[in-house]
């Protein structure tokens, strides 16, 4: 089992930069390390969850939605369990709730069903 908690999220103006943070815990029932795949998502008022970006178990791989591309990077930290999602010159329109899920067996998916594990979400606000 997979538990996810978000953090990072804020007020900031456009054009400014947030780190967020998904820090996992897993129980598992034996001492063998567990990979699992990361991805952001995010919910803006009135809107459809959406992908946002992924990154491979083997942390070698990512993945971005196409129309934030050149905005985001993800990266993960393997001895800290915590993925991260690094996001420049944001825009009002960026303005969502970010959620981070987990699965042990998948490194890529735009489709939100296809991931098992989810955090509470965390609030950006992006001012003009």
């Amino acid at each position: 089992q997979v538990q996810l908690v978000e953090s990072g999220g804020g007020l900031v103006q456009a054009g400014g930069s947030l780190r967020l943070s998904c820090v996992a815990s897993i129980r598992t029932n034996n001492n063998y390390g567990v990979a699992y795949g990361v991805a952001w998502f995010r919910r803006a008022p009135g809107k459809e969850r959406e992908f946002v970006a992924a990154i491979s178990r083997s942390g070698s791989r990512d993945y971005y939605a196409d129309v934030l591309k050149g905005r985001l990077t993800i990266s993960r930290d393997k001895a800290k369990n915590t993925v991260y999602l690094d996001m420049n010159s944001l825009k009002p329109e960026d303005t969502a709730v970010y959620y981070c899920a987990a699965d042990l067996y998948r490194d890529y998916g735009v489709d939100p069903r296809g991931w098992n594990y989810w955090g509470q979400g965390t609030q950006v606000t992006v001012s003009t």
